[in-house]
């Protein structure tokens, strides 16, 4: 028989650098999981992320156990590496802040994809070039 799921937390952590820090200390313990087993886990199984902030969902079960899916990594965040920026716009549709191409754009929605509400890569594309342009950054084609 299955085990009982009590809850399911959603967090985002640095990939390989988590710590039991807030926010994952305060989320995990008040649910009775073993905090530094599960940020030992998150961080051998994310290490190639190397800082890059993912998003992860826990399950924990009746008996204090858990189990965690990490998903791809925010569209912001990989448009802010792409465009070699800090922040997006805060006033998008006056202020552009960088500029990304058409190829990276290609690139971040293969990452995304499974994550992405999209029947096939030319919508994933859209949904990231949407993201682009609510930060405030270009795409150039």
């Amino acid at each position: 028989m299955a085990k009982e799921v009590i809850k399911k937390i959603k967090l985002q952590a640095p990939g390989g650098k988590a710590t039991p820090a807030p926010p994952i200390g305060p989320a995990l313990g008040q649910n009775g999981v073993n905090i530094g087993q599960f940020v030992s886990q998150f961080n051998e199984r994310t290490k190639d992320l190397n800082g890059t902030t993912v998003p992860v969902v826990i399950t924990v079960f009746k008996d204090k156990s858990f189990t965690f899916e990490v998903k791809s990594p925010p569209a912001a965040v990989l448009l802010k590496q792409a465009a070699e920026i800090a922040k997006g716009s805060g006033v998008p549709n006056k202020e552009k802040v960088g500029t990304v191409s058409a190829e990276q754009v290609r690139k971040i929605a293969e990452t995304k994809f499974k994550d992405l509400n999209a029947y096939d890569l030319d919508q994933a594309e859209k949904i990231i070039r949407g993201t682009a342009r609510s930060m405030g950054v270009d795409v150039i084609d």
